[in-house]
């Protein structure tokens, strides 16, 4: 089997997400995971650290790479991170899949292309 490097790596900041949300393991945990459902990817696990007094890291270790989340509740921010190997499965997928879960009242993104033997970068994305 012939595998491609090519990858596409989005970034996103969500600012203005509800505090409850961002604090909540096992919804966070589960969105991720539904995330990589609805681009396609392959789950090999997921790991979830709660932060005292608040915030949450969760990571969902991909076939194809990763997605992320890195909350910061008290702010209204999570930092979401999707990387993914191949053409087939779509890292946009997955972040407007979170970020409709989110409702965030404000995002930044960025999405570089990798694996090409430079780096490329897509400068802003609508979400």
């Amino acid at each position: 089997m012939k595998y491609s490097t090519f990858g596409r790596h989005v970034m996103i900041d969500a600012w203005g997400v509800s505090f409850d949300l961002l604090n909540d393991c096992e919804l966070l945990e589960q969105y991720l995971l539904n995330a990589a459902e609805k681009c396609g990817a392959t789950v090999i696990t997921s790991q979830i650290h709660r932060f005292e007094p608040q915030g949450i890291s969760a990571f969902v270790l991909l076939a194809e790479s990763h997605i992320s989340i890195h909350t910061y509740p008290e702010k209204g921010f999570a930092g979401i991170d999707c990387y993914t190997c191949g053409e087939e499965v779509d890292p946009t997928k997955a972040v407007r899949f979170l970020i409709e879960r989110l409702k965030p009242s404000q995002t930044f993104s960025k999405m570089l292309y990798r694996g090409l033997g430079r780096i490329e970068m897509k400068k802003s994305m609508v979400f």
